[in-house]
């Protein structure tokens, strides 16, 4: 599948504007202390500008091996808190509320990764189908990340309808969670577009 170079540029755009967006939200609970999961809004911060990088090359900030470092780093930290949470039989406070999705997320940047180009400084990775590079690793897999990706999405779509369904002031203090819903499933929809140009 050859995705339109348009599409690759409007995501590649959304994918900063998401990166800069979860940006505010650390600073606003560095400073004021709301209600974020700073874990998951940094790894949005790093996940999104990997990803415009991977969409649009001349994008890119980092070189591969730094993405892919990051990413096993976030895999780790994620799938950690995801064991604690499993033994306690919940997450502690301070940490991010749902870490297996973004586990998953961590996974399908560095399958993202593999087929990576160095090209210039090594910074960005050709998506393949979008400029005919091709694929390494394993379509089978980069289909199932694709499939989790659609899972996610209408998971936090759900998510997002039963907030909109809550009316007036909820008591609590999270940090604009119809927003942080809403750019997981833009990021989800560019992540699962990404995966699914990989299989064909």
């Amino acid at each position: 599948m050859t995705g339109p170079s348009w599409l690759a540029v409007g995501l590649a755009g959304l994918m900063l504007l998401i990166a800069g967006t979860c940006a505010v939200r650390l600073a606003i609970w560095w400073r004021r202390g709301r209600g974020t999961e700073p874990d998951a809004d940094g790894l949005h911060v790093v996940m999104g500008a990997a990803m415009a990088g991977m969409l649009e090359p001349r994008l890119g900030l980092l070189p591969d091996a730094v993405w892919r470092v990051v990413f096993v780093a976030g895999a780790a930290w994620f799938g950690w808190q995801a064991a604690r949470a499993w033994r306690r039989g919940s997450p502690r406070r301070s940490r991010c509320a749902h870490p297996v999705p973004h586990a998953v997320e961590c996974t399908a940047m560095l399958y993202m990764l593999l087929p990576a180009r160095s090209a210039g400084r090594g910074a960005a990775m050709a998506m393949p189908g979008m400029s005919g590079t091709s694929a390494v690793g394993n379509p089978a897999l980069a289909l199932v990340l694709a499939l989790f990706m659609v899972g996610y999405i209408l998971w936090t779509t759900d998510h997002l309808a039963a907030l909109s369904r809550v009316s007036g002031p909820s008591g609590g203090q999270a940090l604009a969670p119809r927003l942080a819903a809403s750019y997981k499933i833009v990021m989800s929809i560019a992540m699962g577009y990404m995966l699914l140009t990989m299989v064909a």
